[in-house]
C-alpha cells in the first residue's frame, strides 16, 4: 500500500502519543496524576442536557442539518456575541456552525491557501494551525512567542518577502499553551497589519470565557474594522464543559464564512441537529455555570501556582485559560523533564516542544483535575526533590 507523501510531513498528533503513554502507565498500575490534555472534568450543565433530551424526541432530530448550521443556533451565536462583546453579526451570512472549532480551523486553509502560500503562525501554538496549513500545500512561517515579548508575536520584524506571500495570520488569545492574554492595543495592531497587507486574520477564541481575577478576554471583532479582515473561531467545549459534544462556530467576515462553508459542504454534513439545539440552549440559557466553573479553575490555579513557586519555579500566574506554562529546570529539556515527572512522580504533563520549537524549555500543566489531586502532585514533587 502506497500512502501519500503528505503524511510524511505530519508528526504524530501530540495528544495521541500522550494518551498512549498514559494508557501504558495505567496498565502498569501507576497512579497517574494527569495534567495533560485540556479536557474539563466538570459536568455539562443540566439545562443543556435537558434541551438535548427534548430535541431527541422530535422526528426531524436525525435529519441532515443545513450546511451553515441550523438558523436557530446561528441566531443564538449572534445574540451571544452582541451581549458578550457588543459585536453585531448577521446570522445568515456571518455565522457558521462547526463540528467543534478544531474542524473549522483544520478546513480553513483549504479555502485560502494554495501551494507556496504562507500562513503566519505563532510558535508555540495549537498544532492544528501548522499541520493543516501543510496539508493544504502551504508553508508555515513561525512567529516566536517568548517570555521576553510577553508571548505576543512581533509583527514588525516579519520580512517583507514573507508578508507578500502570506494569506493568513493566526492569533490565539487567551493563548494555548502559554496562558498569555492580549490587550486591545495589541489586537488593534493585528487588525491594522492584516488590513495593510491583505491578509485574513484568523482568531482562535476558544478560551474567551475563562478569565480570572476580574479579567474578561476580548474578541478581536470588538476592534473597529476588524470584521473586514477577520474570521473568528469559538467553541462551547471549554465554556460549558462540552469537549465531547463537538460544537463550535466561525464568525466574522462574510466572504471568509462563505468560503469555509463551501469547503465544509463538500467534506462534512454538519453537526447533529440535537447538539446544535443544545448548543443554542447553552448560549441563551443561564450563565451562572460559567462563573461557577471559573471559580473552581481559579482555585485550582492558585493551588498549583503556589505549590510550584514554593518549589522555586518562576513564572507569571495566568489570567486566563486552564493552562500553566512552566519553565523547566536549567539542566533539563522539555522532553527530559516530562519523562522525569512521569518516572519519578507519576505526573503527566505536556512537553512544550510539542507545540513548536519556541516551546522548548517549558512544560504545560492543564488544571483539569480536582485541587486535592493538584496538592498531591505538589507533595510528590517535594518528596522527589524536584525544584525549579
Amino acid at each position: 500500500m502506497k500512502k501519500s507523501h503528505r503524511l510524511d510531513k505530519i508528526p504524530p498528533y501530540l495528544f495521541v502519543k500522550i494518551e498512549e503513554k498514559k494508557a501504558q502507565l495505567l496498565k502498569d498500575g501507576v497512579d497517574v496524576i494527569d495534567f495533560g490534555i485540556g479536557d474539563p472534568d466538570l459536568p455539562t450543565p443540566k439545562h443543556i442536557f435537558d434541551k438535548m433530551h427534548e430535541v431527541l424526541e422530535s422526528p426531524e432530530a436525525g435529519q441532515y442539518p443545513t450546511s451553515k448550521g441550523e438558523f436557530s443556533f446561528r441566531q443564538a451565536v449572534a445574540n451571544w456575541y452582541k451581549k458578550r462583546f457588543n459585536v453585531t453579526l448577521d446570522p445568515a451570512t456571518e455565522v457558521c456552525a462547526l463540528i467543534g472549532s478544531k474542524e473549522g480551523l483544520a478546513h480553513l486553509p483549504l479555502a485560502f491557501i494554495d501551494p507556496g502560500d504562507i500562513a503566519l503562525i505563532p510558535d508555540p501554538s495549537y498544532p492544528v494551525y501548522k499541520i493543516c496549513t501543510t496539508l493544504a500545500g502551504g508553508e508555515p512561517y513561525l512567529l516566536p512567542l517568548t517570555a521576553k515579548n510577553n508571548f505576543l508575536a512581533d509583527l514588525a520584524n516579519i520580512p517583507k518577502d514573507i508578508i507578500k506571500k502570506a494569506k493568513l495570520l493566526y492569533v490565539n488569545y487567551p493563548n494555548n499553551p502559554t496562558g498569555a492574554v492580549a490587550d486591545k492595543d495589541y489586537l488593534t495592531k493585528c487588525v491594522k497589519f492584516c488590513q495593510e497587507n491583505n491578509i485574513l486574520l484568523v482568531s482562535d477564541l476558544a478560551y474567551s470565557e475563562m478569565g480570572y481575577d476580574g479579567y474578561f478576554p476580548h474578541s478581536i471583532l470588538e476592534i473597529p474594522g476588524a470584521k473586514d479582515v477577520t474570521i473568528e473561531f469559538h467553541s462551547l467545549s471549554k465554556t460549558y464543559n462540552m469537549t465531547g459534544w463537538r460544537i463550535g462556530m466561525a464568525v466574522g467576515n462574510s466572504e471568509a464564512i462563505s468560503a469555509l462553508a463551501t469547503i465544509k459542504s463538500n467534506i462534512d454534513s454538519g453537526a447533529f441537529k440535537a447538539i446544535q439545539m443544545a448548543g443554542a440552549a447553552a448560549l441563551t440559557g443561564p450563565q451562572d455555570c460559567v462563573a461557577d466553573n471559573n471559580k473552581i479553575f481559579a482555585e485550582r490555579r492558585n493551588v498549583l501556582y503556589d505549590g510550584l513557586t514554593s518549589l522555586g519555579f518562576k513564572f507569571l500566574k495566568p489570567q486566563a485559560t486552564f493552562y500553566m506554562w512552566v519553565p523547566v529546570p536549567k539542566a533539563e529539556t522539555s522532553a527530559s523533564f516530562t519523562e522525569k515527572l512521569l518516572e519519578k512522580c507519576g505526573i503527566l504533563v505536556v512537553p512544550g516542544s510539542g507545540y513548536g520549537s519556541s516551546g522548548e524549555g517549558y512544560v504545560r500543566f492543564a488544571i483539569t483535575l480536582p485541587k486535592e489531586r493538584i496538592a498531591e502532585a505538589i507533595g510528590r514533587l517535594k518528596e522527589a526533590g524536584i525544584t525549579g
